[in-house]
Parts: structure tokens; C-alpha cells; sequence
């Protein structure tokens, strides 16, 4: 099936392939570190202990066969390790080898799907302050497998793809060539509404705003797939980005003031956050804003905004509509953090129909802008021409933001 091919597969997919009675899928976790409160431990901990992580709720169909992580117990984690004893309690085996541990010692595949989590660990920094995660070379390795033993399985990699656009691209290439599903991303997406909207799939986009706060890597990309997530349901869907730039400190502040449109999209857009503190140019020491002009003439500003908020808002105009699209996207910071299970229920759509929920081109290009932003404030905060990031792709009319209450399992909208 093409990537395209994906709109075709309806909700109801999951529940023919469900309803068939097969056996549980069985899913290899690759991850860099595991331990309480980290990606891996908020993804993975799902399956062993359930939606709300508590030993007792049901949890995915899908069931963890193996687990192979790149920093144990000894290795200089930021806090100590839990994948040993989850292991043990949950009957999981933990290999010394990636290939390993999606063969389960043997000699052909033996899982159904992959959890790619590379995620948080002491690694080395760019000078574009990049974290260099290494979830290029991990995936090279799961790739590598499948070519050794003529099978593959469907691949989840936790947020961007990677820090290199060349290795992002690279990674879609690969999972084309070889014919295998793949998802990638941020959790904001799928995550609980308020107000529980989307943007109106099929209508015209003229301008948009996305405000969120943290470091420009690690929430950067969260920030850039908040706004894409919405903008690209926009009327003859995604074209891709035709230049980027990078602004930080006085100059945000500059661009707010001159920039009518962006001004009056960010205060919608912060109408609808829950940790807004007053004093917004006093307390926000080091502002930052990606100016994103795509090729169908949309523009976009994404705020990076710590001191003053610690949410996810957008605010998007729609043609012949008086007011804009906006809204929160709403994470809970403690367990059972809610928002991670409406990743791994989107996820294990995947998993059961081997068919991508959404399109995996979405965090492509969202890698490629924040390495390209990151480029361009590297460049002395120049706006770049992108044509690299001529990338086009179209999503279906469905939502796959969480609906409900939070205290529930994730279901879609």
C-alpha cells in the first residue's frame, strides 16, 4: 500500500482485524534509556502495566516480547535505570544487541512491530545545539535485520526522526523502499483538546500561530508538530516550506509588534492557556520565534515562550471565517501522563492493520524545519530558502486527538 493508501483504511480496519481473533502483536522496544518518567517508561510502561500504569487497568492488545536498551545500570544515566526490574517483573527478556532482541536470539524476525524510543541519555551536543540521539543508527540496525532475515515489521520512532534532515529523509526513503509502515512524532498531536476542535479539513489556511516554551531542540520539534499537525488538514493539503528563519531575544518582540497578524493570533492563541503568568517580556528571558513561510503562501510564527507558559496553544485564520481556529493541547505532567496513551493507541493502529495511522511525512518535514530553523539561527538568524523541503503529502478528514475523560484508556475522536 502506498502512503497515500493509508486514507483508505477507515476506523474499521482496526476493528475487522481485531474482530478476526488474531494473536496479540508482538513488539521489540529499542530504546536508549528507561527509566521512571521517561519516554520509554510513559510508552512502553503501558503495555506492561496498562493505560494508567498501575498493575491493574488493561492495557494495549499488543504485548512487549523483548526489550534492548543502549544505557543499563552501569552506564551514567540522568536517573537510575528501571528496565532491569520491569523486565523481571513482566516476564520481558532484555538483549545485548538491537538484532538480538528483534530476532529473540535466533535467526529470523520474531516481532510484529517496533518501538523505536531514543529519547533522553548522555549524548553529545552540536554547535547547533542539537542533542545527537541516536536513533539514525538504531534504526540503520533494525533495518539491517530486516534485510538479513527477508522480513519486516512496522516501525514507531518517538518524536523527530532525527537531528539531521539528511538522515530524517533518509529514514522515510528506507521504510519506502523496503515496503514497511511507519509513524513518528510528538505526542502533543494526539493529545486531549480544549475546546476538543480541529482545524476544518479542506479549508483554506491564510495565517497561523503556535506558542509553547522549553529549549529550541527538545520543544522545538513538539512546537512544530502542534502547529503541522493542524495546517497541513488546510485545503490541498501539505506543499511543504519554501524558506525558515530563527529569531530570538529583542527581535520576537519586534516581529510581534510590527506583525498585526501574528500579534493578534498569539493573544487568541494564549486566550486558551491554563499556565499563562503575567509579565510576559519581563519574565521570558530568552524568547524565541520560527518564522515559516510554506509554499502555498501560508505563514506561520511558532513561539518558544519559558517564564511565561507551560502549555500548547494555537491560533489559525481560516478563509471567509471571522475567527480563527484555535485551541490548547493539553498535556497532564504526571503519571499516568494520558497523552502518551493517545500516542500508543494511534500507534497500535499501526501495529494491528500494518497501515500508518497518519502520514510519517508530517514529523519528516517537521524534522527538517527545526534542523533548518537551527541552521538559520546558527547563520546569525538568516532567513533560509528551503527547497529541500518541497514535501508533499495529504491527510484524511479523520482526527486522532484524544476525546474523553482523561482518568479513562485513550479513544480517538
Amino acid at each position: 500500500m502506498t502512503r497515500r493508501g493509508f486514507l483508505a483504511t477507515s476506523a474499521g480496519s482496526v476493528g475487522a482485524a481485531l474482530a478476526q481473533n488474531t494473536p496479540p502483536k508482538r513488539i521489540a522496544a529499542i530504546i536508549t534509556e528507561y527509566w521512571s518518567g521517561s519516554h520509554a517508561d510513559v510508552a512502553v510502561g503501558k503495555y506492561l502495566e496498562g493505560w494508567l500504569q498501575d498493575g491493574m487497568s488493561a492495557g494495549p492488545r499488543s504485548k512487549i516480547v523483548s526489550m534492548y536498551t543502549e544505557h543499563g545500570p552501569a552506564s551514567d544515566t540522568i536517573r537510575p535505570d528501571i528496565s532491569r526490574p520491569m523486565a523481571a517483573k513482566y516476564g520481558v527478556p532484555i538483549f545485548r544487541t538491537i538484532h538480538e532482541a528483534l530476532t529473540l536470539g535466533g535467526d529470523d524476525l520474531a516481532v510484529d512491530g517496533v518501538l523505536l524510543i531514543g529519547e533522553h541519555g548522555n549524548y553529545p551536543m552540536n554547535d547547533k545545539a542539537q542533542t545527537l540521539y541516536p536513533r539514525f543508527k538504531m534504526f540503520l540496525e533494525i533495518t539491517d535485520t530486516y534485510r538479513r532475515t527477508g522480513r519486516t515489521a512496522p516501525i514507531f520512532n518517538d518524536k523527530h526522526l532525527s537531528y539531521s534532515w539528511i538522515k530524517a529523509k533518509r529514514m522515510v526513503e528506507i521504510s519506502e523502499q523496503m515496503g514497511f509502515a511507519m509513524m513518528a512524532g510528538s505526542s502533543v498531536p494526539v493529545a486531549h483538546r480544549r475546546p476538543a476542535i480541529d482545524f476544518p479539513w479542506g479549508e483554506k489556511a491564510t495565517k497561523a500561530v503556535a506558542i509553547s516554551y522549553s529549549g529550541l531542540d527538545i520543544y522545538g520539534f513538539h512546537l512544530l508538530e502542534s502547529l503541522q499537525c493542524m495546517v497541513e488538514r488546510r485545503q490541498g493539503g501539505e506543499t511543504g516550506v519554501r524558506a525558515i528563519q530563527c529569531l530570538e531575544r529583542d527581535a520576537v518582540w519586534k516581529f510581534l509588534d510590527d506583525t498585526p497578524w501574528a500579534r493578534r493570533l498569539f493573544d487568541k492563541a494564549l486566550t486558551h492557556s491554563e499556565t499563562l503568568k503575567p509579565g510576559m517580556r519581563q519574565n521570558v528571558k530568552e524568547p524565541a520565534v520560527f518564522l515559516i513561510e510554506y509554499n502555498d503562501g501560508l505563514e506561520a510564527a511558532a513561539f518558544l515562550l519559558t517564564g511565561a507558559v507551560e502549555d500548547f496553544t494555537v491560533a489559525i485564520d481560516v478563509e471567509g471565517r471571522p475567527e480563527p481556529v484555535s485551541t490548547l493541547m493539553y498535556l497532564q505532567n504526571s503519571r499516568p501522563h494520558p497523552h502518551f496513551g493517545c500516542l500508543v493507541m494511534n500507534v497500535e493502529k499501526m501495529f494491528e492493520t500494518g497501515v500508518a495511522t497518519y502520514p510519517v511525512e508530517r514529523t519528516m518535514l517537521t524534522s527538517g524545519m527545526l534542523d533548518l530553523a537551527l541552521e538559520s539561527r546558527f547563520q546569525g538568524y538568516k532567513r533560509l530558502e528551503t527547497p529541500q523541503l518541497d514535501i508533499d503529502y495529504w491527510v484524511g478528514r479523520d482526527s486522532h486527538f484524544c476525546v474523553g475523560p482523561l482518568a479513562e484508556p485513550p479513544r480517538s475522536s
